[in-house]
């Protein structure tokens, strides 16, 4: 039986390797919180086997084992034949205690692999800034942490809500599905929610007919691009932050897509203004001029929230990144 075992284990460790190895090379689309509960289930599934079968089995051979080298050392002395070796050795019991390599790698794994998913799944998740939409509250390469349970408790994988808690608000910096491709993972902030009217004409936000506060500061010199842009400070709910406008680009949402809800959107050369629907959320990048957001494909379901953006804990080329933001 243990031969078959580890030879389906051969095989369950081939796939993930595989798996792992087509979604580094683009060959696939990655699912990382379907292939984590995977792996979690069939390691716990291994773990059970482990305590109730196989753990027993290897401590029931030991047992007889023992028993057949007392049986053995009993003969010899009735034959008068004293002077033999030892009984069953440490070496030989550890040996016959040892998890096998398939076992190893699947129930021994077990325990890590339970507390990561139980942490990524509903507590915290790590994240890495791939662009530079958000500018310059995030920067790329910053890696952040997302608090998974702030806007409710959710399933992984299926992403269904299980526990309310707080709704998204203006100003938060949020992580979502993206709606036209719900595998990738953006960030955005919130500017709009359900039932707002969001206008964004000649690069100025309004909320249901109010300019949101807007105050010019000094330039922001980016570093990877060597350029300096318009930097503005907003406040929205509570929450002050800086964002960027680039006078070159203009002011009107060119190619903007087709996405649910569209007749709730009017463009202009001004801009766009825009109606929120109930159980969605309209969502910009802090770089306005540079952020592919709502502007120009829709809506965010609040099926696809992942959690509210907090803390950079790290950032390679820039350790001052480090710390909360807004």
């Amino acid at each position: 039986m243990n031969n078959g075992v580890a030879t389906l284990t051969g095989f369950v460790l081939a796939a993930f390797v595989g798996y792992i190895g087509a979604w580094y090379l683009g060959m696939v689309e990655g699912n990382f919180a379907l292939m984590l509960f995977l792996a979690t289930l069939i390691t716990g599934i291994y773990w059970v086997a482990e305590k109730l079968y196989f753990l027993p089995a290897r401590r029931k051979a030991l047992a007889d084992a023992r028993a057949q080298s007392e049986r053995r050392l009993a003969e010899l002395k009735a034959q008068g034949i004293n002077q033999v070796d030892g009984g069953l050795s440490d070496e030989a019991q550890s040996k016959l205690l040892m998890q096998p390599w398939w076992l190893d790698w699947t129930a021994g794994l077990f325990p890590v692999i339970v507390v990561v998913f139980v942490l990524r799944s509903f507590l915290f998740e790590p994240f890495k800034i791939p662009s530079g939409s958000m500018i310059p509250t995030l920067m790329i390469g910053d890696l952040i942490l997302v608090n998974k349970f702030h806007y409710g408790v959710r399933l992984p994988v299926i992403n269904t809500k299980i526990v309310a808690n707080n709704d998204p608000q203006r100003g938060d910096v949020m992580v979502f599905r993206y709606p036209p491709q719900p595998s990738l993972d953006y960030i955005k902030r919130v500017v709009g929610v359900p039932g707002d009217e969001v206008a964004y004409l000649n690069k100025t936000l309004t909320v249901n007919g109010k300019p949101v506060p807007k105050v010019a500061q000094a330039d922001f010199f980016d570093p990877d691009t060597m350029r300096y842009g318009k930097q503005f400070q907003e406040q929205q709910n509570g929450k002050t932050y800086n964002t960027l406008n680039d006078n070159d680009r203009p002011a009107f949402v060119p190619g903007a897509s087709d996405f649910p809800f569209k007749d709730q959107c009017r463009y202009s050369v001004e801009g766009v203004v825009c109606k929120v629907p109930p159980g969605h959320y309209f969502m910009m990048g802090d770089n306005r001029d540079n952020s592919l957001d709502s502007r120009y494909w829709g809506f965010v379901p609040e099926a696809n929230i992942v959690g509210r953006a907090f803390f950079v804990w790290m950032n390679f080329g820039n350790f001052k990144r480090i710390g909360g933001f807004e």
